[in-house]
């Protein structure tokens, strides 16, 4: 095969788009379809539906590689084929694979004879074998992207995890093409394996999220610092430099918990254990209480009617993401409050959304920062010293300012340090 082989990418949201652009960088020519007009309309313009670092730049820079249609007769012409729709999730992770089993038929009808079909979605392990296709033609590949770095892990993957019927046989030389352009691993595996492989991931980071967040809580017990210990953990090779040591507000997104959810849909099925995964959400559900319970503590005992700023709504830095956003759970909690909220993304019907920093801040007594985007580091001391001395109490729990230092008056609090009435930012 050569570079002229035709790909085709099957729905435009995060996950398909991102993984188009990819492919259009390695050269390849992508037909990128989606049933909705209008969003195709907005890709042709140059709008596009999501919010990630560098994937403006690098669709334009592919922009004569990528065709936007929602012709599906386009479709006929393409020699791979990608199904690659965001699944949706409900707050308890339950997926809704009705848009996937309908993609597939979609497809099928324009599907070449000798073009495969490969599913990108994230699926329950089983769900691939039971598609009505030719097994040989048909696979699964395992997406994990990360939203705030997709782009880089999308151009750069540490390894391709493909599903397949047959490990044993040869992938079809357009798809082995497509994957050996990126040099890394491809590591094929039986579409039940493959399936379950992504849910292995997750569990593990599941594991190492939980972990820390528990060693934070007790560090704050006892006066341990979380920041102190991280550093002797990333040294250790069992379990490295790269490895999730930094405390957060319990598991949002949606799709780790998508992926524990399934997990103990399996166990009740097949009988197994599955305690410790649990476990792990009731963790989460306990920790995402920790900046409720500081305001309890901390501020509504002892200010009557305290004006709040929230900077922060989506779940993480760098996505519009809200899904399951800690900040969007604990402003439900602060409707009685007056309460001010920024982000550099999001945007929701609040009365007291502000446009920038300085408005946010403006006024307020108490200063949550729930998302810790870099542009808060860059604008908050500025922004601190123009709103003089009304501020009494910062929840950083992220720790986005726990290494800085500052002159103002007021107390901190982080994930990972204990409660001290005393502190003043001074430490900071």
């Amino acid at each position: 095969m050569t570079k002229q082989a035709v790909i085709g990418c099957v729905s435009m949201t995060h996950l398909g788009l991102l993984h188009s652009t990819a492919f259009a960088e390695k050269g390849f020519q992508l037909v990128c379809f989606d049933e909705s007009p209008a969003l195709i309309n907005s890709l042709q313009k140059g709008n596009l539906p999501v919010s990630e670092p560098k994937l403006d730049d690098l669709v334009k820079k592919n922009q004569a590689r990528l065709t936007f249609t929602h012709d599906r007769e386009q479709l006929r012409g393409c020699d791979l084929i990608f199904i690659a729709c965001d699944v949706p999730t409900d707050n308890k992770g339950n997926s809704d694979l009705t848009i996937i089993y309908r993609l597939v038929e979609l497809v099928k009808p324009v599907l070449a004879n000798h073009a495969s079909l490969v599913l990108l979605s994230q699926v329950p392990p089983g769900f691939t074998r039971k598609i009505d296709l030719p097994k040989e033609r048909l696979f699964y590949q395992v997406e994990t992207l990360i939203f705030g770095r997709a782009v880089e892990r999308a151009l750069y993957p540490e390894r391709y995890i493909v599903g397949v019927n047959d490990p044993q046989k040869d992938l079809p030389a357009t798809y082995a093409d497509l994957l050996e352009s990126f040099n890394c691993p491809i590591l094929k595996m039986r579409y039940e394996s493959a399936e379950l492989a992504k849910i292995s991931i997750n569990l593990f980071l599941v594991a190492s999220v939980t972990t820390t967040n528990t060693l934070a809580e007790i560090c704050e017990a006892i006066g341990a610092d979380w920041n102190e210990i991280a550093p002797a953990l990333r040294l250790d090779k069992r379990i490295g430099q790269y490895a999730y040591l930094s405390p957060g507000l319990g598991i949002a997104g949606g799709n780790l918990e998508r992926d524990l959810n399934t997990i103990i849909k399996l166990g009740e099925r097949h009988h197994t254990n599955t305690d410790t995964v649990s476990a792990w959400i009731k963790n989460s559900e306990h920790r995402r209480e920790w900046v409720l319970h500081c305001l309890q503590e901390q501020v509504f005992a002892k200010i009557e009617n305290p004006v709040i700023c929230v900077l922060g709504l989506a779940y993480k830095p760098n996505t519009h993401s809200i899904k399951n956003s800690p900040s969007i759970a604990l402003l439900n909690r602060l409707c009685d409050c007056k309460v001010t909220i920024h982000d550099p993304e999001v945007e929701i019907e609040h009365p007291g959304l502000k446009a920038s920093v300085d408005e946010a801040i403006l006024g307020a007594e108490v200063l949550i920062i729930m998302t810790p985007w870099p542009e808060y580091k860059q604008l908050l001391p500025a922004a601190l010293k123009k709103a003089k001395n009304q501020l009494k109490i910062m929840i950083d729990p992220y720790g986005l300012f726990v290494d800085n230092s500052c002159q103002e008056n007021f107390r901190y609090y982080s994930l990972g340090k204990r409660y001290n009435k005393e502190d003043t930012c001074s430490h900071i």
